[in-house]
């Protein structure tokens, strides 16, 4: 049986008998400081907003306890970053505010959506802090996003345990166990459009997979946003995001589903007919675009395993299409002076 002690890399770790002065926390904030932290301030700050709502429309009990440990964090987080940059005479971001929430609006979401929509956002949590975590030289620092990232792994495990216990998604997909090693020995097996194709490989399952769970979290979360959506530009965007999901969508599934392999249903179901808003047209926004950006590195991490070039194709084509999404959303964002602009070098012009 495996313990916690045999899986604790530290027990084999010597320690290291130095302490370079840039680990000091008397050393200024250098520019991965900063800009990491203004990003996980601008993050929270939108997600105690949301969650908030969604916490005052649950009813499920163990869904009500998964939305407060999500709340307690991001508070945590946000605190811990104010006490930083307060300590810096560094400006606190404005952020997102209670005037961004309206709690007494009707229920947009069903309570198992939040379960889905927590992993999708705790996913793109760790994505921030983990990337930050071999960047940011000072100790103190480093070791808030370390404590970020195994916060939001606990989370995010709080939350698949309820997906699994209550059959809220299906069971990941098996494959054959293989009888020995097979080495790749033909030039056919990056084919996707012509000649011999292959079956998929494992990790093209998982991030095919991966996609397909991300995106219809994000359809559903986004359908409920073009309900209540105020201005008609910002609402036109959000159709064409469903549009373009929506279409990725069934192109990673039917890679699965010529396979014989199962993927996640679509979440439509879970978002309400409410047209009051609860939220913002700002922070809507900004959480789509936000939201969208951080598909553009997952997509990356994709490609990045994938050998077939039609599923590689696929994924590049969706991300020039996110790519697209974003600039336009940003556009608006700037039109409107609801974007805050993260801390830049010295203009010497």
């Amino acid at each position: 049986m495996t313990t916690d002690k045999d899986l604790n890399p530290m027990n084999v770790m010597k320690p290291l008998n130095i302490n370079p002065k840039i680990l000091d926390e008397t050393q200024p904030l250098t520019t991965f400081e900063i800009g990491k932290l203004w990003a996980a301030y601008m993050g929270n700050s939108m997600s105690i907003q949301i969650l908030s709502y969604f916490l005052h429309h649950c009813e499920d009990e163990d869904i009500t306890m998964l939305l407060e440990n999500a709340l307690a964090l991001s508070k945590d987080f946000t605190q811990r970053i104010e006490e930083f940059l307060k300590k810096e005479n560094f400006p606190t971001p404005s952020g997102f505010t209670k005037d961004d929430v309206n709690l007494e609006a009707p229920r947009l979401y069903a309570d198992e959506f939040y379960v889905h929509y927590l992993k999708y956002a705790a996913k793109a949590g760790l994505s921030l802090y983990a990337v930050a975590v071999p960047l940011v030289m000072r100790e103190d620092i480093r070791e808030f996003f370390i404590y970020c990232n195994q916060c939001t792994t606990v989370l995010l495990g709080q939350a698949n345990s309820i997906l699994m216990e209550r059959k809220f998604i299906a069971a990941p997909p098996n494959i054959p166990t293989p009888t020995g090693i097979d080495k790749i020995n033909k030039q056919s097996y990056l084919n996707g459009f012509i000649g011999d194709l292959r079956p998929l490989q494992a990790l093209e399952i998982i991030h095919l997979w991966d996609n397909i769970e991300n995106n219809v979290t994000s359809m559903a979360l986004l359908l409920g946003f073009h309900q209540i959506v105020q201005d008609q530009k910002i609402k036109d965007l959000f159709k064409r995001g469903l549009d373009m999901t929506d279409k990725a969508v069934k192109q990673y599934k039917e890679k699965l589903h010529l396979e014989h392999i199962q993927s996640p249903s679509y979440l439509d179901h879970l978002v309400t007919t409410s047209t009051y808003p609860p939220f913002s047209d700002k922070i809507m926004l900004f959480h789509k675009v936000d939201m969208f950006a951080m598909k553009i590195r997952a997509f990356g991490n994709s490609m990045a395993v994938t050998a077939r070039r039609d599923i590689n194709f696929l994924y590049a084509r969706t991300l020039m299409n996110i790519g697209l999404f974003v600039d336009d959303g940003m556009n608006i964002l700037i039109d409107k002076e609801w974007m805050e602009s993260p801390p830049k070098a010295y203009d010497w012009a």
